[in-house]
Parts: C-alpha cells; structure tokens; sequence
C-alpha cells in the first residue's frame, strides 16, 4: 500500500473487499479495475462481512427464509440447504411500547406486557436461533441494535478461517451507520436485500462520491455532539449528498471520542448519505479497551489498520469529490424539528415554529406532551447520559419537577447506562423527575411511545414532543403529538422541566424554586470538565464485558419460550403475528419476465418527501384501521393490537398498514390518511379496500409521487406492502436510495420523472390510466434508459432507476426472493437441478 495512495479510506476497504472475493464467480475482471482505481460510476459487487437484523426486519426476514425453505422442499428439495451463509445477528429491540411510566415498576410491567404481546414472535425467533446456521439471537433487554453493534458486535478487523480482513456489514435499518463510528464500513438496505446478502448474494452498488469533511476545532462549553449532528445533519442535507460516502478527517478528530462520533455517524441516513465513516484510529482502539475488547484484538486492529493503509490520515490529501470544513467551535446549543431532523433551531427559536396559539387553556401552547431520553443516537453516548443526569440533581436540588401532562422516559441503548448512571448516584435524581426506567429498546424514536399522560389529548394548541431520538417525521412519535425536537438527552429533561417548547431556554426561566426565584437552564447545566470527569470514574470496561456476557441469555420470559425443532416451521394457522410468506410461491414456476403495464389506474397522488413512515407506519394499530378491522375480525381484542412493526410477520396486517398513514395525503381522495378515490366505482374507500377491488377486476396499479420518495428507515414492508397491494411501478420525482432498492427487490419498477418534469408539470390529476410498454427490454444484461407513459391523451418519457445488472436480473424475476430460490436451489424451471 503505497503511502501517496489517494483513495478515500472507505474507498480501500471496498477495494480490499473486492479484491478478496477475485475468484467469485460474480467478480468481474472490470469491477477488480473498478475497485483498483474508485472511480465513481462504476459498478462493484459488495460482500458483507454479517449481516444485522432488529426484530421488526428480522422476523419477516426470517418468515421469507423459513418460507424459501417450504419452497424448496416442495419442489423435492433438501430444505436444511437453505440458510444464511454469511454470519447474521439479530437484536431483538424494536418491540417494547411505553404503557408504564413515571414509577419504579414502569420496566417490569412494559416487559411484561412485550412478552404477552409478542409471545408468537419470539417462539419463531427461538426456532431460528435451533433452526438456522449462522445466526446469532440477541434476546429483548440486550440494548437496542446499533448500540449492541458498536458495545458487543462489532469487530473493526476480524479473523475467519485463516484470513484476516476488514469487518464489514449491511444491516436492514437505516442507522446500522452508526457502526462507522469505529471504523467499520456498513450501511442500511431493505430487509429483502438483506436476506439476498445474508444467503451469499454480492451487493453491487456503483462506487459512490465520497465527500470530506474536514472537522477543525473544539465544541464550545455548554454544546454536545447532539448539537453537532444536529448542525452537521442541516449543512449535509443542502450538499445532495444522496448516494454520497461521508468520511470525516481533519485535526478535529483527535479529540472527539467514538461515543460522539457514534452520536454523528448514526444519523447519515438523515444527511442522506450511504454512510458516515471515521476511519480507525488511536480513538477507536481506546474504545475498544473501554468496552472490554481484548488487547490482543486491540492490537490486531492497529497492526492491520496500519498496515492495510486504514490508519487515519487527518492531514492527508485524498481525492475527495467534495471537501467542507466545518469548525467545532461554531456549534451552537440547537434541536430539530417539528417535522424533519435536518430542520435546525436554535433553542433561543424553537418557539416560532409553532402556529398561532388557540383558544384553549387547558394546556400551555406547545405543551411537551412526550419528553422521551431514547434511542441509540444519544444514548450510547456516555458524556450526553451523565450530563443528562448532572442536570437533573441539579433540578431536583433547586426544587423543580415536571409539570403533571409531561410523560417522562428513559429507555436506554444498552444496560451499561444503568450501571454507570448508579455509580455516579445520577439514577436517583432522573426519577424523581419522571424518567424511570421504562426498558432497553427503541420506543418513542420509533413510534412505540404509548399513550399520553392521563387527561392528556390534542386540542386548539399543539402537542409536542421532545426526544433524544434520529427522527421526528410527521405522524412518527405519537399520532396525537404534532410538533416532534430532536434534543440532546440534557435539553430532554430541561424541556420536561418548562412543560413547553413555547419559550426561549436562553432568557427565561424553567420554573420557579421553593424560594420563589426563577431557575434559568444556565443554573442547572454542568460544565464539561464535571461531565468528563463523572464519565471517567463510573464508566468501567468490566461492565461492557459482563453485559456482553448475558446478552444472548435472555431473561426469564425468553428462556420459557420453547425452542422448537425441525428443519421446516410449523406455522400456526391461527397466528396473527407470523405467517408464511407468499414471495417465494413464484419461485416454483418457470420465470417468464416482466410484462408491459397497460390500462393500469393510478392508487395514490402523493407529494414530496413520502416517507417509509406514510407508506408504513410502525406505530400503534387504529381499531378502525383496515389492519385494525382485520385483527378484530379474527378475535383479537383492542388492547392487544400492539403496533403495526410487531406484527409485519403477518403479511395480512402489513398489507393492511400500507399507506396507512394517518397522515398521508393523497390528492386523489378528500381527507387525510390511507384513503383513495377508487376509479372503477368512484367511491372514497381506504386504499387496502380499494386495491382488492382493482385487483379483483385484474388491474394493475401505479403510484405517482414528488420528491424524496422513501425517505426515512429502510423499512422492506413499504415495498412489500406495495408489491401486495398490486402496484407495478411508482413515478416519482426522485428516489431515496434504499427504497428504490427496496421496490426493485419486490418487482416493482421505480421510474422517475425526467428534469423539468413532474404531476403538476405534465398536469397529471391521478385519473388517467396508465400504459408503459418496452419492460421486456429489461434483461441482466442491458435495459433502456428511459421508457414512454402513456397517460390518457399525454405521451412523456421517464427515466428507468435500474442501476445494476443485479437489479435487473431481481426485476426479471419479480423480486430478490424468487430470484435467489431460483439462482441457488431450483433453477429458471422452478425445480431442483
């Protein structure tokens, strides 16, 4: 490795990589020159180190694995074939609801109430972890995905029969980022393209822009590495950074420690980037002693690292495509919302992004109704926890409380905080606060937030919530929360102390203390030279080590739970959360090839920046929902719902979820949520309703969209979901990156407006029908680059988003699942060869 070597270091892993796999039948003598050189453009195949998987992507991956092996053993073959061939992790996290809150026993009864709900999942997670090679359970309670990866997982350079190479992942959620903190290449895909990875697929990509951004500087007193994501998350979202590497150098580096860079590298998906990578350096291997990794691994990476050329360079010259500087000490004390994360505000402001105060006293305008310390962004973040809780005694010592409408959470990433916030004696005064412990998992970030304080509803003046969390979208946290801060975890409980977001936390005070003077937040706020040194004398390896050491037990409930046995599942006609798949039935027949969509009507109108979350929401279950409807007519009771993410086993309720959105718009249809205008009848039916009926009538479907199309988590269901419900191809504006990888995956063709073009711009209403013909010029090894709608009288052209002869092949196909049964396991007949 010549030291003037020019490539970006995240380019040099992908190089290694590639060149590694040289004798695969998938690696190209044109993709060894690829990887030699970086170009951007050109194509590559990836292959994973292992794969991570939470719950809510790990079930239905697992449900379409243990279906592939139904598949094959119909066909006459072995189905103990069929299993991961790249090791897999799952963490189950993403399944625990915040009912309990604001007492000692709030954990135990939310664990409870998961084990009850859940019972049916975590039976099947049980049978994977006997059933299937290469894969790892992580039992809920072990701390939420990506804080696990980082803690416990995550290698930075591992060892497998006899090679030594880079440890690399791809994980089915969006933040799997996070684990670039330490050096470690991986980014989010949709679950399916997951499962095409984890049975020994190469993901091919076209090697990306890589962006630079040079951190000079130090934060300034009183600004944490929230506030900097925070405002590197706005400076990257106005870069176009989509589709971009993100990699950080710069002589700021020295001094920021992996928990911040974490902090930062865990919302890339929210710059838009692939992924935000820090390359190894003398940071990382101080965390991975902290963490309890052995120092002969510790010494392992840094030979490697240095010898590989993956040692960070923070003076280097690389070749960058684009290099920002951004100075630490121009941070500033901010949050994000109400509705986006890359949505800046300085605290001083947050105030004038809310509308115009109703006539409605009985709350506060923009009373906090949700002030929620979660998720796996901060809270793996040792110095914003214990300054959280610094700032809390120092509340409690000046006699403030929460306001009685504020629910108050702590739901940490990992049960190391517990022990390092006992230590300080930090966890007595956070629940004299409110934030009791309430469970290790992603809740309120995620949607799973619970009901409100009692009393508590939307009326004239609008409901906030403010959370350590990565995003905020609409319609995301709580469905009756319409203004959504991202904060730091100090900022949460200094909210949670004023009862609004309706203030300046500058210049006026949070509350009044017993002596009848105002508390402002610069009273209570700890300096950082306190914060640092509570981390160092209660943050301990030892933990870590013995976390990691219980973390694939389980508790109690988890080791109840049978194991079961046999190679195939035995499916539970009566279950409502795991049922077998239908995406691999198709794999049984010959493949014919995509057909032209002709007369096909238009399911939805939608505008900008559809989120993952309007097309699939993870939150609770409204009775009168379709989904909702669906479980009560097979008896299950109201209360026993619990979200829409728990039960994406079941296809039938995922089906039912898309599009369901409370929030979504659909200009086809007068009101807001999952609502259309059905075209063969005129009437306004919810969209599950509406698609039986074209679908009963055999007509294809289109989906017509703005911008920014699948923004948010890489959530499968939302091209599951729209596959079922007959779509055959979305025209949008434009694409975020891991949903149209998603539709592709499902046999969905994404298509995009060309330049200049769009609903408004071709004075589309929705009410046409649609004819695209030339699909079966799409083959693995060539397609058009533009295709011809037909919409009634209008002739325009879009551009075809196919980027990979990989993706081609998968569109042929109808999907990544019949696509690897036939490639692996029954061939282009349908049968075992």
């Amino acid at each position: 490795m010549s030291i003037d070597d020019p490539l970006p270091i995240s380019l040099r892993v992908l190089r290694e990589n590639v060149l590694r796999h040289a004798g695969h039948p998938a690696v190209k003598r044109g993709h060894l020159e690829a990887a030699r050189t970086g170009r951007t453009g050109l194509e590559i195949p990836f292959f994973p180190a292992r794969v991570l998987l939470q719950d809510y992507t790990g079930v239905p991956a697992f449900v379409d694995l243990a279906a592939m092996r139904d598949a094959v053993a119909a066909a006459g073959g072995d189905p103990l074939q069929v299993n991961p061939l790249v090791p897999v992790q799952i963490v189950v996290d993403h399944s625990l609801v915040v009912e309990e809150f604001g007492h000692p026993g709030a954990r135990r009864r939310n664990v409870e109430l998961e084990h009850r709900r859940n019972a049916e999942r975590y039976r099947f997670l049980r049978w994977v972890q006997q059933a299937f090679r290469n894969t790892v359970v992580v039992p809920p309670g072990g701390g939420i995905v990506h804080q696990v990866n980082i803690e416990q997982l995550a290698e930075v350079v591992t060892s497998r029969d006899g090679v030594t190479f880079p440890d690399t992942v791809l994980g089915a959620d969006s933040h799997t980022t996070m684990v670039n903190a330490l050096g470690v290449l991986g980014w989010g895909v949709g679950g399916i393209e997951a499962e095409a990875a984890l049975l020994g697929e190469p993901v091919f990509l076209r090697l990306p822009r890589v962006i630079g951004v040079r951190l000079t500087g130090a934060l300034r007193e009183g600004c944490t590495a929230t506030d900097l994501v925070l405002t590197l998350t706005r400076l990257l979202r106005t870069r176009d950074t989509v589709g971009a590497f993100v990699e950080f150098h710069g002589p700021g580096l020295a001094g920021l420690p992996v928990p911040d860079r974490a902090t930062i590298a865990n919302m890339s998906p929210e710059f838009g980037s692939t992924c935000a990578y820090f390359p190894i350096d003398d940071q990382t291997l101080g965390y991975l002693r902290l963490t309890g990794r052995a120092e002969s691994h510790v010494r392992m990476v840094e030979s490697y690292a240095r010898g590989a050329g993956l040692w960070s360079e923070p003076d280097g010259h690389l070749a960058y495509a684009e290099e920002l500087v951004v100075d630490l000490g121009d941070v500033r004390p901010s949050v994000a919302g109400p509705s986006r994360p890359q949505d800046l505000v300085e605290v001083s402001r947050v105030r004038e992004t809310l509308p115009a105060a109703g006539d409605d006293d009985r709350l506060p305008h923009g009373a906090v109704a949700i002030a929620a310390i979660t998720s796996c962004t901060n809270t793996a973040n040792p110095g914003l926890m214990v300054a959280a809780g610094l700032l809390a005694r120092n509340a409690v010592r000046r006699g403030l409380r929460p306001h009685p409408w504020v629910k108050t959470t702590l739901a940490p990433g990992s049960p190391v905080v517990v022990d390092y916030l006992d230590r300080a004696g930090l966890t007595e005064h956070l629940d004299r606060l409110g934030f009791h412990l309430v469970g290790f998992g992603c809740t309120t970030c995620i949607g799973n937030s619970g009901p409100l304080a009692a009393g508590v509803e939307p009326g004239r003046q609008p409901l906030a919530a403010v959370l350590s969390g990565n995003r905020n979208f609409e319609g995301r946290i709580n469905p009756d929360v319409s203004h959504s801060f991202l904060a730091s975890p100090p900022l949460v409980v200094a909210y949670a102390l004023a009862g609004t977001v309706d203030i300046d936390l500058t210049s006026e005070p949070l509350g009044t203390g017993p002596d009848g003077g105002p508390v402002y937040l610069r009273d209570l706020w700890p300096s950082a030279d306190e914060v640092a040194r509570v981390v160092g004398g209660s943050v301990r390896p030892q933990d870590y080590v013995a976390a990691a050491a219980t973390a694939r037990d389980g508790d109690a409930h988890w080791q109840r739970l049978p194991r079961g046995d046999g190679a195939l599942f035995a499916w539970d006609p009566d279950s409502r959360y795991v049922r077998r798949s239908p995406f691999a039935d198709e794999a049984g027949e010959a493949s014919s090839g995509p057909r032209d969509i002709v007369d096909a009507r238009v399911l939805a109108v939608l505008g900008d920046t559809v989120t993952t979350d309007h097309i699939t929401p993870s939150g609770q279950i409204p009775p009168d929902s379709p989904a909702g409807r669906y479980l009560r007519a097979h008896g299950v009771a109201v209360p026993d719902f619990n979200s829409y993410g728990s039960r994406r086993g079941n296809h039938e309720v995922a089906v039912r979820a898309t599009f369901a959105n409370r929030r979504l718009r659909n200009r086809l249809a007068d009101r807001a949520g999952g609502w259309t205008r059905d075209l063969l009848s005129g009437e306004i039916l919810p969209i599950h309703d509406a698609a039986e009926h074209y679908a009963a009538a055999g007509v294809p479907l289109v989906v017509l969209a703005g911008l920014h199309y699948g923004t948010g988590s890489s959530r499968d269901w939302a091209a599951k979901g729209t596959r079922l419900l007959g779509v055959r191809a979305v025209l949008a504006g434009s694409f975020e990156r891991i949903h149209r990888a998603n539709l592709i995956g499902m046999g969905v063709l994404p298509l995009q407006f060309r330049p200049g073009d769009s609903v408004d711009a071709l004075g589309l209403t929705g009410t046409e029908t649609i004819t695209i013909r030339g699909l079966d010029a799409i083959t693995e090894e060539s397609w058009p680059a533009t295709l011809r709608v037909q919409a009634q009288t209008r002739v325009f052209e879009v551009l075809v988003r196919l980027e990979t002869a990989q993706e081609a092949a998968q569109y042929r196909h109808a999907g990544i699942i019949p696509y690897v049964l036939r490639r692996r396991w029954l061939g282009d007949s349908g049968r075992p060869a």
